[in-house]
């Protein structure tokens, strides 16, 4: 289960929109040739688009202190005691004024694109779970552990160690895309998604015991897609990879059906070799001279998102599996298939947010509002997320209807993964990795509070949520 919004970096915010200079410009404009009469209305003028446009007087704060303002020189220069005091004039000085929505999404894309591509992402993540529709009864072994049937242990062992991986991996790709040096993202996912194949790999093949091998080799090959999905999501090729995956439609006759033996080892395979195909064509551009380029983000600065790409699928695993696999798997199922609507719900509240940014002239007004657009997301994607369940626990065989502790659990599940995800993208992921990793290590403990350890989670993480993007500076562009 490998997605962009698992492997998403968090947005950066740009440029404060005022007119690059020095340090020290601002002082000098104070103490020039005395055509202004008071400082501060030239100041005004100069910060005039920023100012018209800010909700609360911390953000002019913000930027007069990144601007190298100290306390003594606005004490001196314009008879303020400190930013503060400085913003809060200058905020009251200037009339508020908005510019005009850009003709796209604020989230990047235009409505339909971002809608589409967010709905085929989800297709992606959901169909490689048809490669164990296959493979299912070869994996089969004399005697599972922990309750688990047989093979189990190897498969889920190689696949967290794909989800850390790639998480950590992805974000500093996507680093590098941010910076506009495209070769270089290829470079980093070119030496870095080999290694994590082997690295799973490894990890299945240490946790396989007799009668496992079948099932550490379908491990070693889903860590190998894992790495050539994650190089493909990043690079924007889900098309590509979503072309890669038609052959794995051929499990759908065996939801019904035995199908024999060989056709169930072709078809994952086919579809193996065609992503990896295809990842090593779209990283080409990473073997040219000159694509390590500089020495770039620091390696430290993606380790938040592998911790956090650790806690989120030990929860997910942790909701599939129940007292066996196979009574889990609706649930597994309606989680995959909701990352993509989950996906498109995070860039409504971004576009919606900087939408109340723009219009809004208080920030007890703006506080109100991210609120109930964040309220209004998170129960759009809780409603996607019950009715896949409901809708894989009909079409899915053998799966029962969930009990109400374990719908509950779900719907808790879903929040802190959503939540998580938000704040990820907000650039607040080490929080988020943190209550995922005590929620996760708390069912470890103590399997039987899976409800109480994800409604802890959903709590902390809601609080941290209201408490980061009721403000305005969090929305800035």
């Amino acid at each position: 289960m490998s997605g962009s919004l698992w492997l998403k970096p968090p947005t950066t915010p740009p440029s404060l929109p005022v007119p690059p200079r020095p340090r020290g410009a601002a002082a000098a404009a104070g103490t020039g040739s005395g055509t202004a009469a008071d400082p501060l209305d030239e100041l005004a003028e100069r910060l005039d688009a920023f100012v018209a446009a800010a909700v609360h007087p911390d953000e002019i704060a913000a930027l007069l202190e990144s601007d190298g303002m100290t306390d003594d020189h606005i004490r001196l220069t314009y008879g303020r005691n400190d930013s503060f005091a400085l913003a809060e004039d200058l905020y009251a000085r200037v009339a508020r004024r908005h510019p005009e929505p850009p003709a796209k999404d604020p989230g990047g894309r235009g409505r339909a694109e971002g809608l589409g591509g967010c709905l085929l992402r989800g297709l992606v993540f959901a169909l490689p779970g048809l490669a164990y529709v296959l493979a299912g009864p070869l994996l089969a072994g004399p005697q599972g552990r922990y309750g688990l049937p047989a093979g189990t242990v190897p498969l889920l062992a190689g696949a967290v160690t794909g989800w850390v991986w790639n998480q950590a991996l992805s974000h500093r790709a996507h680093t590098w895309l941010g910076l506009g040096d495209r070769p270089a993202a290829a470079r980093a996912l070119l030496t870095g998604a080999p290694a994590g194949a082997l690295a799973g790999t490894a990890v299945a093949l240490a946790a396989a015991r007799d009668g496992e091998l079948p099932a550490a080799v379908f491990a070693a090959g889903q860590s190998l897609y894992l790495a050539a999905a994650t190089a493909l999501l990043v690079l924007g090729r889900e098309r590509a990879l979503l072309a890669t995956l038609l052959p794995l439609l051929g499990a759908l006759p065996a939801l019904r059906w035995d199908l024999p033996d060989p056709l169930r080892v072709a078809l994952p395979a086919l579809s193996l070799t065609a992503a990896c195909l295809v990842a090593a064509r779209a990283l080409r551009p990473g073997t040219a001279r000159g694509a390590a380029g500089r020495g770039g983000p620091p390696l430290a600065a993606s380790v938040p998102y592998g911790l956090f790409g650790l806690g989120s699928g030990v929860l997910v695993l942790y909701a599939g599996l129940g007292d066996a696999l196979a009574t889990g798997s609706g649930a597994v199922i309606a989680l995959t298939l909701s990352m993509g609507p989950a996906e498109w719900l995070l860039h409504r509240f971004r576009g919606g947010s900087l939408a109340r940014l723009r219009t809004l002239t208080t920030a007890r007004a703006f506080r109100r509002a991210v609120t109930g657009t964040l309220v209004l997301c998170l129960g759009g994607y809780l409603t996607v997320l019950l009715g896949l369940l409901l809708a894989a626990t009909l079409l899915w065989p053998d799966t029962p209807w969930p009990t109400p502790e374990r719908l509950l659990t779900l719907l808790l599940l879903g929040t802190v993964l959503w939540l998580g995800l938000l704040l990820q993208a907000f650039g607040a992921v080490l929080g988020a990795a943190a209550v995922c990793l005590l929620s996760a290590a708390a069912q470890s403990l103590e399997p039987a509070a899976g409800t109480l350890a994800a409604g802890a989670a959903a709590a902390v993480l809601a609080v941290l949520t209201r408490a980061l993007l009721v403000r305005p500076t969090a929305h800035r562009l």
